[in-house]
């Protein structure tokens, strides 16, 4: 597969994952207030439950392809701090994987039935400063 397409398919990918996020982070925020509580409720609950049946397989295809663009530029990635692309593109697979930790995370607390509001909302915000940085980051690494 190219190059140019697994770079597509990533941002496509990246779009929902973050455009998920920013429906929890963001969207919901501003509603919740307006919304009677239960209603909200059962609204975060569906959406949750929509999310992971579809979100995992977006984050492994995120991912999977993640590893794919990052290989073609291991010879970069072997002295990451040689050049400038280097640096920003380390610290976006940092981000990354930071991410991914907190993905997991969410998704172990969430089947010990241990992930609360306070929990999920703290992870989510997380989770979408994460992404800004990446998306800086992936912008960055052509024009800074």
């Amino acid at each position: 597969m190219s190059y140019s397409l697994l770079l597509i398919l990533h941002l496509l990918l990246a779009i929902a994952f973050i455009g998920t996020v920013f429906v929890e982070v963001v969207m919901f925020s501003g509603i919740r207030h307006k919304v009677p509580k239960e209603a909200m409720r059962q609204v975060e609950i569906e959406f949750a439950n929509r999310a992971v049946k579809i979100m995992p397989v977006v984050i492994i295809l995120l991912y999977t392809i993640g590893i794919l663009l990052a290989w073609q530029h291991r010879g970069t990635l072997a002295d990451p701090l040689a050049t400038r692309f280097g640096t920003l593109l380390s610290l976006k697979i940092l981000l990354a994987i930071s991410i991914f930790a907190h993905f997991i995370t969410a998704m172990v607390l969430r089947k010990k039935k241990r992930l609360n509001g306070r929990i999920s909302a703290r992870i989510h915000i997380s989770i979408f400063l994460h992404m800004v940085l990446i998306v800086i980051l992936a912008k960055g690494m052509y024009y800074f």
